[in-house]
């Protein structure tokens, strides 16, 4: 009898099992090309008609959604938007830094780590945020420890977070980068802006292959997005933060071609 898959698409290659098709080895090799058909039907019918997947959710991403937003940035508060030149310049420095990456990239990634860093899984978002930033930023202890921390002889990198040295970034693929980009940035959007977040987001950044892909071009807007929020709610043209808070909208509206994002000085 025929099934209700037959009735609706017949048989490309009607072969018949005939009276040795159940004694067919389908662990072997076919032997010939009707035994090979033979085997792929037997093959079929055994298969159930409905099959549920076993899929464990905590291997799946959290956010699973691209929500490509067209929304602009804040614009710069008199005082606080770099000139064309300055942008120009950062962009210039930044795609020297990029083609030194991928030039020496090899030669980076073949060097020993050392025998203190342990980066972590690829899934593992709360483990690469301790590693990015320390134990201190991580945990939200006070900025004060974090500079007496940074001010030690001996840096203990488990506290203040390891730098994107080039022997770690060289060895992340574009996966790694794009995730734990993802990673970052979505800490920023809850959390201020911090110098071992900073150092990290330019080197993911130049690290970054072009052309985007979606993740990615959604993800670098929403940085820049989150940057200049920061900045519209500074006090002071010398507040410490504004000039890497300026570059991370620079790199991502003028490198990465979201122009309407760019600054505009008047």
């Amino acid at each position: 009898m025929k099934s209700d898959v037959e009735e609706l698409m017949p048989r490309l290659l009607p072969v018949e099992f005939g009276a040795s098709g159940e004694e067919l080895d389908l662990k072997g090799p076919p032997r010939n090309p009707r035994e090979y058909l033979r085997q792929v039907q037997l093959e079929a019918s055994q298969c159930p008609e409905v099959v549920v997947a076993q899929i464990d959710p905590k291997k799946l991403k959290k956010k699973q959604t691209i929500n490509a937003s067209v929304a602009g940035c804040h614009a710069a508060p008199v005082g606080f938007c770099p000139s064309l030149s300055w942008q120009q310049h950062q962009v210039s420095n930044f795609s020297d830094v990029r083609q030194s990456i991928a030039k020496n990239r090899n030669h980076w990634s073949s060097n020993t780590l050392d025998d203190n860093v342990e980066m972590p899984d690829i899934t593992d978002e709360e483990g690469w945020k301790k590693f990015c930033f320390g134990e201190t930023l991580y945990l939200g202890t006070s900025s004060s420890r974090t500079e007496a921390a940074e001010a030690e002889p001996a840096l203990d990198y488990s506290k203040v977070g390891f730098p994107p040295f080039l022997t770690i970034v060289s060895r992340l693929n574009q996966t790694t980068v794009l995730m734990v980009l993802e990673t970052l940035v979505g800490w920023f959007e809850e959390n201020d802006f911090a110098p071992q977040l900073g150092r990290w987001l330019y080197a993911l950044l130049a690290c970054l292959e072009k052309p985007l892909l979606p993740e990615a071009h959604s993800c670098i807007r929403q940085l820049a997005r989150r940057c200049a929020q920061l900045r519209s709610a500074l006090e002071s043209e010398e507040d410490e933060k504004l000039p890497a808070l300026n570059l991370l909208v620079c790199l991502v509206a003028r490198y990465f071609e979201q122009s309407d994002l760019a600054d505009q000085p008047e």
